[in-house]
């Protein structure tokens, strides 16, 4: 079975040139979709004989199933009926909902040519995609990601590291591919969250609300009266959200992420040139004051960060004991005074540089060892859990004429420690020895 692209192409065509006219899509979509409509569209095969799938609801076709490209993007609506009754307010109302979808480049032609010829060829109103951000590829550490290979770090890789979402967040969208490929370093990593993250963004957030709970009695002080300096910075952070706001209203989110970082950067150099911990002991109330700019601030970066790192604000949402949930057109002091904040917590920590090189070599492909593999079986001896790892245990494991210590990250799989205890495993002794925060491993 088929879907005819060629009858549909000049429809299809007239649907294209105005979206690209109207919105706002990126570089290689435009050119991939230009590419594709640059000749005849040839006749696309909409079914598989396979085993497994979606069975094509037709008499004569029972053995066959659905290409899952053309029953993959009929989800994005069956997902939205899921999820409410009032779906066609959405997905037939092309003059109130503009679509916008993000992807990797090798998936334009389902969502540029194929998804909405499918919508077209129904002669229904279905709301067509607007704009198509799509990036380049992201390499791995020079290299490429390889599921096969154990090279480069997955979604399920990313939980078992134990480093919390938001830091994997901020690192992709910083890091995102938009114009060009880039490169996932941990190296890279490691600076991004101990540089920009915990010294920067959670430093000030940490350290205004610190000092709101030590000496302030964890209640938001009185605004009193503002200085020139003051205005002057509530001018700057306001020239910050206005160009955030025009960045994000392009959906160039990349830049729209650095923006935010460079609003924590203010918040920091404010604390700095204003030192609330010197005014608590001669002016309390310009110290209130200061304290109350510096809490408000935070409060807008709860929303500003929200559609990049949503963790980071329910945390601090927590902490601060309020729930912004509009993104403003100005900064507003919208925490009023003697709010009692939640417990304050630092959402940042260090990365170490032996926790890095223990994630390259885990994540780097390959071990390296010498062929033939010395495979040999051994009984778990004893097993504790490594004393800078959380995800981590450390093995002596019994091989006969010797013993050796194994250090892995079966905590996730054995939770439970005594359950491990006297098991026989296998492990292959002929690797590199190597290091883990500290701890050797001589195999695996």
């Amino acid at each position: 079975m088929f879907l005819n692209l060629e009858k549909l192409q000049p429809d299809l065509k007239q649907w294209v040139t105005e979206s690209f006219r109207t919105g706002m899509w990126s570089s290689n979509a435009t050119s991939i979709t230009n590419t594709w409509l640059s000749e005849t569209l040839k006749p696309r095969c909409i079914t598989r004989d396979l085993k497994w799938g979606v069975p094509v609801p037709l008499k004569g076709y029972e053995e066959k199933v659905l290409y899952v490209w053309f029953d993959a993007p009929i989800g994005y609506i069956s997902i939205t009926a899921e999820y409410t009754k009032d779906w066609v307010s959405w997905w037939k109302n092309p003059k109130q909902v503009e679509l916008v979808q993000f992807m990797g480049k090798d998936n334009v032609p389902f969502h540029s040519i194929i998804f909405p010829a499918m919508l077209i060829s129904t002669k229904e109103n279905f709301t067509l995609v607007k704009s198509i951000r799509s990036c380049e590829y992201l390499q791995y550490e020079g290299g490429k990601f390889s599921k096969s290979r154990n090279t480069g770090v997955f979604g399920d890789n990313a939980f078992e590291t134990g480093i919390p979402s938001e830091v994997w967040r901020y690192y992709l969208l910083v890091n995102r591919p938009e114009n060009g490929d880039s490169v996932f370093s941990w190296e890279d990593f490691m600076l991004k969250n101990n540089g920009e993250l915990l010294n920067s963004l959670g430093n000030f957030v940490n350290r205004t609300l610190k000092f709101v709970a030590d000496k302030l009695g964890g209640k938001i002080p009185e605004f009193g009266a503002l200085k020139e300096s003051d205005n002057e910075f509530i001018n700057h952070v306001n020239e910050q959200l206005s160009e955030y706001l025009a960045l994000f209203s392009k959906i160039h989110i990349k830049d729209a992420l650095r923006v935010t970082l460079a609003v924590s950067i203010s918040g920091n150099k404010y604390l700095q040139e204003n030192k609330p911990w010197e005014l608590i002991e001669n002016d309390v109330k310009r110290c209130g004051t200061v304290i109350n700019v510096a809490a408000n601030l935070i409060a807008l970066l709860v929303v500003i960060l929200e559609p990049f790192m949503p963790t980071f604000s329910d945390k601090v949402r927590d902490q601060l004991n309020y729930s912004p949930l509009v993104i403003p057109d100005k900064f507003e002091f919208i925490l009023k005074a003697g709010t009692k904040i939640g417990n304050v917590e630092p959402i940042f920590y260090k990365l170490e540089k032996e926790q890095i090189e223990e994630f390259k070599l885990r994540f780097g492909g390959a071990k390296e060892f010498s062929f033939p593999a010395d495979i040999r079986t051994g009984v778990i001896e004893s097993v504790v859990p490594h004393s800078e790892a959380g995800h981590l245990y450390v093995f002596q494991v019994d091989l006969g004429k010797e013993k050796r210590q194994v250090v892995s990250s079966l905590r996730e799989v054995y939770p439970d420690i005594a359950s491990l205890q006297n098991k026989i495993v296998a492990v292959l002794c002929n690797i590199k020895p190597t290091k883990f925060q500290g701890v050797l491993s001589q195999a695996v």
